[in-house]
């Protein structure tokens, strides 16, 4: 692609400048038509060239066998192309994952669940609004890497050093021409504008603006990632396991989530990558230097493929998430128990009772329950004592409808609902997104 993107540009060059009123003749934009692509023997001559050059672009001008005006003044229009296509594929994909994850939202939007704050239990939630959270960073995701995209420009016509001071040069010293263009060009290039000023590179700030939403990206799936590993731990929820997977060399009954590690090994990487953008943009003298060129082409390529595989593989992931009801139940009637005691004084109030009366008898029965959890390692009985102390005759006949599950999430699933409606369907109403989702396929994981 890169080749065919230089070769393409040097041909919009070519087509804007005859168009405006220099000497390229028409044959020599039909050659340069019917050979955007290289052959193999091409390849094999700017093999050649660049061996005997030192210089992969002017190896392929003159592999392409037509000397075009400033070449390396417009030869780093291509990056500006490859981060737009880049992010065009991330867009997509991203968009997919938050179909698939919406779905799994909406499966389990009532599936009441233990909440976690500092990973200790805390009041319930349900299974999917907790996926919520994980797709509300998702949108934003979306947004940045959209405004990173659409935020681009073109480098245009610029020269050696920026001032089109070879290009007055060829229009006899019309500036008006000269203007023309640099527009032309950057609109031959498919873009809306271009940098009005530049060095002989587009700024190494916009590798920071684009690098900076992949890397937020980054933190997002580490943190999905993680904690479907820790439900992992919990047993309430799995990553998709194969069959005859083996999750661990020595222990044959381990089930790693290996995957979602993978994804945070991974997030990882994407998430400092940014940090080479900014050490590369500052250390930019005057008009360029050259040592931003061979960290840019590692930092890069490996940012758009690390995000590329982080959303490929929680997207196989998301497709097969396996959810254990029963397991999250009985977590929940571990904790439940201890959650409910102020409905359980409520009802007492209401049916006559005295408050601090009832509290204190919730305290003592409580702390009794507790010692056969913490001390003796027992299950939680405190509901059963309850139900055997006399004191709450009154309201026994209430125990089950207090001690819902359903009645403790509150308007988790209407929340659900109302996200997925109004923040979800519209961040996905794009053509652009629709088309990815519908022509989608399912995630396969070979390795």
């Amino acid at each position: 692609m890169a080749f065919f993107t230089w070769r393409t540009l040097w041909l919009n060059l070519a087509i804007a400048e005859r168009d405006l009123g220099l000497p390229v003749t028409e044959e020599a934009i039909k050659q340069m038509k019917a050979n955007l692509r290289l052959t193999p023997e091409q390849f094999e001559i700017a093999a050649q060239e660049e061996k005997k050059r030192r210089h992969d672009v002017m190896a392929h001008v003159h592999t392409f066998g037509t000397v075009a005006p400033a070449a390396a003044g417009i030869i780093h229009n291509a990056d500006l192309i490859f981060l737009r296509t880049g992010l065009t594929y991330l867009i997509k994909s991203l968009g997919v994952l938050i179909s698939r994850l919406s779905v799994f939202a909406e499966q389990h939007r009532a599936l009441p669940t233990l909440g976690f704050t500092h990973f200790q239990p805390a009041q319930l939630t349900t299974v999917g609004k907790r996926a919520t959270l994980w797709i509300q960073e998702l949108l934003w995701d979306l947004r940045n890497i959209k405004r990173a995209r659409d935020d681009l420009g073109f480098r245009g016509v610029k020269g050696t050093t920026g001032t089109q001071a070879s290009f007055l040069a060829l229009f006899d010293g019309d500036h008006d021409k000269v203007e023309a263009l640099d527009k032309l060009v950057t609109e031959l290039s498919g873009f809306s504008y271009a940098y009005p000023v530049t060095s002989q590179t587009y700024s190494r700030k916009i590798d920071i603006d684009v690098l900076s939403p992949l890397a937020s990206l980054g933190a997002t799936a580490h943190k999905i990632a993680t904690d479907i590993r820790l439900l992992a731990n919990l047993k309430e929820m799995e990553e998709p396991f194969e069959s005859t997977q083996i999750g661990s060399s020595a222990m044959a009954y381990k089930r790693n989530p290996m995957r979602c590690e993978r994804v945070c090994s991974l997030s990882r990487h994407l998430m400092v990558l940014h940090q080479n953008a900014l050490m590369t943009s500052s250390v930019q003298w005057f008009e360029r230097t050259l040592d931003d060129s061979a960290n840019r082409r590692i930092t890069l390529p490996e940012a758009f493929l690390t995000a590329d595989i982080v959303l490929s593989t929680l997207q196989n992931v998301s497709e097969g998430l396996v959810v254990y009801p029963m397991v999250i139940a009985r977590r929940i009637s571990q904790e439940l128990p201890f959650m409910a005691t102020e409905n359980v004084i409520m009802a007492i109030v209401k049916a006559g009772g005295d408050r601090q009366e009832a509290h204190e008898h919730i305290r003592v029965l409580s702390h009794e329950a507790a010692h056969q959890v913490k001390n003796l390692g027992l299950e939680n009985d405190l509901i059963d004592r309850i139900r055997l102390d006399p004191y709450f005759d009154p309201i026994k006949s209430q125990l089950d409808s207090l001690l819902d599950p359903a009645s403790f999430v509150g308007r988790a699933p209407e929340q659900v609902d109302a996200f997925l409606k109004d923040w979800v369907a519209p961040a996905l109403a794009p053509v652009e997104l629709q088309e990815a989702i519908q022509q989608s396929k399912k995630v396969e994981l070979t390795v």
